[in-house]
């Protein structure tokens, strides 16, 4: 563990951890809010602000395994890639048939949805244990 000498610095950290945190668990249930990004921020700022925070989240059921698989093996299991991207394209397709009329709305949340498939996608799935 690397913590910060200052004191204030590490409870900045320790708010900016729970900040991202936060939004890294709205992630899990907004399709267009990236869960890894902001609880892989978490971990770094809570290794760098309090060793009670960081091994809360690495032993975390939930978040603990998710973020360990992504900093080890840079793999996501199946399961998580199939939800995530049914959610995103639900929601946003949904979005741009029945409340955008902006043409270039529409094209700008398509391609968003696009990019983060195309992103997931790309991750390696982990294998079962």
């Amino acid at each position: 563990m690397k913590l910060h000498k200052n004191i204030w610095v590490r409870y900045l950290f320790i708010v900016l951890g729970i900040i991202s945190l936060g939004l890294g668990a709205l992630g899990v249930v907004l399709p267009v809010l990236p869960t890894t990004p902001f609880l892989l921020l978490a971990a770094a700022l809570f290794i760098r602000g309090s060793e009670k925070y960081y091994n809360w989240l690495m032993n975390h059921r939930l978040f603990g395994p998710f973020i360990s698989d992504y900093i080890n093996h840079k793999s996501v299991p199946l399961t998580s890639k199939v939800i995530a991207l049914i959610m995103l394209w639900t929601t946003i397709l949904s979005t741009v048939i029945f409340f955008i009329n902006a043409l270039w709305l529409r094209i700008l949340l398509l391609g968003i949805a696009t990019a983060v498939s195309v992103h997931i996608l790309q991750l390696k799935t982990k294998k079962r244990s």
